[in-house]
């Protein structure tokens, strides 16, 4: 008996079960699913896949809003052909074309709060799984808070890095503005972007810290030019092994 249990205590330990099965039952006891045989299988399936995916080179592009982080991602997509989705116009696609999840997104969008992390998820899922992956892949505006990184880190695949676009909220609130006035975007004018502000400082900043305690937050200064804050990134991503 006793060398049954070692046995069997080894092949658990080689294979890391131990873990998994504390991971899958703290799942399900805090989602408590109506069909727990089938959300079993889901979350396997999930595991299963992100595993398939490890090499997938992700990096979250995290800043305040009006901080570049779109313009920044265009440049490097037409330059370098890496793959940007922005979990910001993500949801603004699904507000207005998802007819379970867009009211929820607009009254969110509305007041400055954060979209549940399942929906974003689930669209962000979508898209990195339909993407080549050999491609650098940019997220930007995305995790908005902890859960959320943590989440995607669990059922997509590990982050490589995360670049941090920092600059002063005066200068982000004028860039806001401006942008407002032809943007069209609900979430453009000043007491949107007060609750903005508030809400990224909140939670979003602690997703920052939670990254930089693994060495993987890069931090860019964007109060200067495009130029300038283009070249830094390029540097970075060339120090990162991620461009030639």
């Amino acid at each position: 008996m006793t060398s049954q249990k070692s046995n069997f205590d080894a092949y658990m330990k080689q294979h890391n079960l131990t873990e998994l099965f504390d991971n899958l039952t703290e799942t399900l006891v805090k989602e408590q699913p109506s069909n727990p045989f089938d959300f079993l299988i889901s979350q396997l399936e999930d595991i299963k896949r992100k595993q398939q995916d490890e090499h997938r080179k992700v990096l979250f592009v995290l800043g305040g809003p009006g901080s570049g982080k779109g313009t920044q991602c265009t440049n490097l997509v037409t330059k370098h052909g890496m793959v940007h989705f922005s979990a910001g116009d993500l949801l603004r696609e699904a507000r207005l074309n998802d007819t379970e999840h867009g009211p929820l997104i607009d009254h969110c969008m509305r007041e400055g709060q954060i979209v549940p992390g399942h929906i974003t998820i689930a669209l962000l899922r979508k898209a990195i799984m339909n993407t080549p992956k050999e491609k650098v892949i940019l997220v930007d505006g995305f995790p908005r808070e902890m859960r959320q990184g943590l989440d995607f880190e669990r059922q997509i695949v590990p982050c490589h890095c995360v670049l941090f676009f920092d600059c002063p909220e005066d200068v982000l609130e004028s860039r806001l503005l401006e942008r407002g006035k032809t943007s069209g975007r609900v979430d453009d004018n000043a007491q949107s972007i007060k609750k903005r502000f508030g809400t990224y400082q909140a939670q979003s900043m602690p997703v920052i810290e939670y990254f930089r305690a693994s060495d993987r937050v890069r931090k860019v200064d964007t109060s200067v030019t495009v130029d300038e804050v283009y070249q830094t990134v390029l540097n970075i991503l060339k120090e990162e092994k991620l461009l030639e």
